[in-house]
C-alpha cells in the first residue's frame, strides 16, 4: 500500500505581508533593494529590554530592526 502526499505550492507571499495580513504580496520599498548588501546581525538581550524596544516600536509603527539600525548608524558613524 503505497501514500501519496502532495505538497502546497510555494507561499507568493513575504514574512511581512503575513504579518501585516494582507492577501496580495505588496511591492518592494525602495530601501529594500539598496545597493549595498545587508548581512545579518544577531545579538542576546534581556527580555525586559527586548520588551521594551518592541513595545516602544509597535507605539511608533515602526519595524525594531529599523530603529536598531538608526541607534548603531549614531554609535557608529561612517568617518570614510
Amino acid at each position: 500500500m503505497s501514500k501519496k502526499v502532495s505538497f502546497a505550492p510555494k507561499p507568493t507571499k513575504t514574512a511581512d505581508d503575513w504579518v501585516q495580513g494582507s492577501d496580495t504580496p505588496q511591492p518592494k520599498k525602495a530601501e529594500d533593494t539598496a545597493a549595498e548588501k545587508m548581512k545579518r546581525f544577531t545579538i542576546d538581550v534581556p527580555a525586559s529590554l527586548h520588551a521594551r524596544i518592541k513595545v516602544a516600536c509597535a507605539q511608533r509603527g515602526t519595524k525594531m530592526a529599523d530603529e536598531i539600525r538608526v541607534i548603531l548608524e549614531q554609535t557608529f558613524p561612517d568617518h570614510s
